[in-house]
């Protein structure tokens, strides 16, 4: 393709090639000016307001528009006329009024000053028009920021249109609250009111071609356009247009209703925009999307033309460009000025049923496609994906496609155009990749871990390529089992085998220990020898000094903890938005919750314990499946009655059946505590819930636990026998006595054994003499 000419040379040519007699056209007049004097010197930096009023001869303006000028303060030895009458209802709250309107005028300049906004001219009551300090009205140097000072000098804006700016903001005088800005005895409305009543009463001007002076395209800019693949019959079918104004060559963009002309906007030599002023807002082409079923919506009208090239008629373009960023929230329609010809143009769009949103491929053009869809409806719009124009970059808009790749491959662009996502709402699609990877058995430990203990494997093992699995991120465990059979022991067990074996950082939020036993616990099963030398730990060898420091640096990298630093309870809600910033600032992937009646339980008087208990496990169901996390949470059984001494069942945990109806698994971890049942230091680990039949399934498994270390191993075949002997005759027994509540149903609160230590929390076991 041979260099495109720029725009700058071609709309010169055009200038001169043009007729040089142009209409001359009438001056309007010299304004006459009529000062008066507001008040007296501002207290706040000895400036002088004047107030000009503008208005032409031989009439008296309806709104005179007003300038504000400011200087140093005056000659003293001035004569000051007489203040303008003000609307009051006496001479003494008018001076007032007018004193108190200059301090507070004086206050917002300075404050706009310091802002960088520093006008030759300050106008009240206006919108007044300046380079913006921010972008200096980039590189066209265009006028984009609009400033705008209430009369009685309560407040200031401003905002830059430029969507690469963006930059706002507003300001008040000092001691101004936004009741005392309402309506005063002074004036009858405030600015703000007598702008709504002017935009909802507004009377659109009439634009008619011969008034603008519009003319057909010359030659030089038909041939500017072939350069961007658009046909000089695409441009006469769409009245593009062309302006001599002072010599110079403007393109002409018409906006029309039904044929007939609403507005023209221009572009300039210089690359600058403009528009025909006090003109209806609409879509560029409407009349192309009346009674459309589809309708494809651009950022600018070389997009809409270059859709035309590519045989989509049915395709409009918004009128004033994209936002910098997406707005917090919709305003109301009175107040949607930004959008406002989404709203002159609702009957044209209540027809389609689907709504292409082809905005540019950068920051404001998504931001753009956003904002429509929001107001547009979401469940009826589309968007597309830019293809790449080279090795490294992509096409930003419509006519980039169509230069670079050609008509074709723009209409594929809108063929393959995707539903607009909506939070929430999703498709298989959207999850293939994941889907592959799990078929595929690729992603990681997404198919389960290691639980570090071969019994407890086997109910859980899952063959591919050779390894067993346990642990799923993303799933919740429920562990019960009655007091001091070693729940905290076993979960901090099995944290340290996760982490040996791959390496998983954890967050805890245990509630019942203090922080320096914890450590204690979990540095003793880490290194395998015990903490102290005390009675517990018999003749084994203490950890050393430097066993003691590794620890701790294993302890510091391995685990977070959730601790309330005051009296109050943690709620639920408090620790997974604490947990949540563990995962994301430290990529924990398990949390521990023990135990769950030491939460903090608010519970509405209105809500039943079981709908209570419901909402709270789906809370944390969510937070794990959101962060790919796994839960331990553990909760106690209710008050057992007639106990023989057997694990509990997962229904009589205290609160309500949904802990075993709502987990992904459920264990309840169960010690021996009679002698004649076998060896007192044998742990049943009791798995009576698996929802997810590939990692594992429902069974016993059976642990030994050393005391010295707190370390859990997997238990002799004999072991295994002699226990569940026992257990047969127990559950024999029961029957015989039509009693089947020894293992089927909840067990009461066993007797203390005192012979347990209450430096080891209660989860202690006699050694087995074997």
């Amino acid at each position: 393709m041979p260099p495109r000419p720029s725009l700058h040379s071609l709309l010169l040519m055009a200038a001169s090639a043009s007729s040089s007699a142009a209409a001359a056209g009438g001056d309007s007049g010299l304004l006459l000016a009529a000062r008066r004097r507001l008040a007296a010197t501002a207290a706040a930096g000895g400036h002088r307001i004047r107030l000009l009023h503008s208005f032409s001869p031989g009439r008296v303006p309806r709104r005179p528009e007003v300038a504000c000028c400011v200087r140093g303060a005056p000659d003293a030895r001035r004569s000051a006329p007489a203040p303008t009458p003000l609307r009051s209802r006496n001479v003494h709250s008018a001076n007032n009024y007018a004193a108190a309107s200059e301090e507070r005028l004086g206050q917002l300049i300075q404050k706009l000053k310091n802002e960088g906004i520093n006008p030759k001219q300050w106008r009240l009551g206006n919108f007044q028009r300046m380079l913006c300090p921010q972008c200096n009205g980039g590189s066209s140097e265009e006028l984009s920021l609009s400033v705008y000072i209430r009369k009685d000098g309560m407040n200031a804006t401003w905002n830059c249109f430029r969507s690469k700016c963006g930059w706002r903001g507003f300001i008040q005088a000092d001691g101004v609250t936004n009741i005392s800005q309402g309506k005063t005895d002074i004036e009858s409305e405030t600015d703000q009111e007598v702008e709504s009543k002017k935009t909802a009463n507004k009377v659109y001007r009439k634009v008619i071609e011969e008034d603008l002076n519009l003319e057909p395209l010359c030659d030089e800019l038909v041939e500017y356009f072939s350069t961007r693949m658009i046909s000089a019959e695409t441009l006469r079918r769409n009245k593009v247009m062309q302006r001599n104004w002072n010599n110079k060559i403007s393109i002409a963009f018409t906006y029309r209703r039904d044929g007939v002309l609403v507005g023209c906007k221009y572009r300039a030599v210089d690359k600058t925009f403009s528009q025909e002023p006090n003109t209806e807002k609409i879509f560029y082409g409407l009349d192309d999307i009346k009674r459309a079923h589809d309708v494809i919506i651009v950022e600018g009208e070389i997009d809409k033309l270059s859709m035309d090239e590519a045989g989509y008629r049915n395709c409009v373009s918004v009128p004033d460009g994209a936002p910098p960023k997406v707005s917090s929230k919709i305003p109301d329609k009175e107040q949607d000025k930004k959008y406002n010809y989404l709203w002159n143009c609702k009957d044209y769009l209540d027809s389609a049923s689907r709504i292409i949103l082809a905005t540019d491929d950068d920051g404001p053009g998504q931001a753009l496609a956003e904002e429509l869809a929001r107001r547009l409806g979401k469940e009826r719009c589309w968007r597309v994906k830019w293809p790449k124009k080279n090795d490294t970059d992509t096409c930003k808009d419509a006519n980039e496609v169509l230069m670079f790749l050609g008509p074709q491959a723009l209409r594929k662009v809108i063929e393959d155009a995707e539903l607009y996502p909506i939070r929430g709402l999703f498709s298989f699609k959207d999850f293939f990749p994941e889907i592959d990877n799990y078929f595929l058995g690729i992603h990681g430990d997404e198919l389960g871990i290691h639980t570090g203990w071969k019994s407890l494997d086997d109910l859980y093992k899952y063959h591919l390529n050779r390894l067993t699995w346990l642990v799923v991120p993303g799933e919740l465990t429920v562990v019960t089992g009655v007091p001091n059979s070693g729940k905290s022991e076993w979960i901090d067990a099995l944290l340290c085998n996760i982490n040996t074996q791959c390496g998983w950082k954890f967050v805890l939020c245990s509630m019942e220990n203090k922080v320096k036993e914890h450590a204690r616990k979990l540095l003793e099963k880490r290194i395998g020898k015990p903490f102290f030398d005390a009675r517990y730990g018999g003749d084994a060898q203490r950890m050393t000094p430097d066993d003691f420091e590794a620890g701790k640096e294993w302890l510091n990298e391995t685990f977070h903890l959730i601790r309330c630093e005051d009296d109050s309870l943690p709620s639920i809600n408090w620790v997974l938005d604490l947990a949540k910033a563990a995962v994301l600032r430290h990529g924990v992937r398990g949390l521990v919750i023990d135990p769950y009646n030491e939460l903090d339980h608010q519970r509405p008087s209105n809500q039943t314990e079981t709908e209570y208990v419901s909402q709270i496990l789906t809370k944390v169901k969510r937070f794990a499946q959101h962060h790919s996390c796994h839960v331990w949470f553990v909760a106690h059984p209710r008050q057992l009655h007639n106990w023989n001494g057997g694990p509990p069942n997962m229904y009589d945990i205290s609160g309500s059946a949904h802990f075993i109806n709502k987990c992904d698994n459920g264990i309840v971890i169960h010690r021996n505590r009679d002698q004649n049942a076998g060896p007192l230091d044998v742990v049943q680990v009791c798995v009576r819930k698996v929802r997810n039949k590939v990692i594992g399934q429902i069974g016993d498994a059976f642990l030994t636990y050393d005391r010295v270390t707190g370390q859990y191993k997997d238990a002799g075949k004999s072991t295994i026998a002699a226990v569940t002997a026992v257990q047969n005759r127990q559950n024999s027994y029961a029957k015989s006595k039509k009693d089947n509540v020894a293992y089927e149903m909840p067990f009461p609160h066993p007797v203390e054994d005192d012979s347990v230590s209450a430096e080891d929390d209660g989860n202690s076991f006699g050694l087995n003499s074997a």
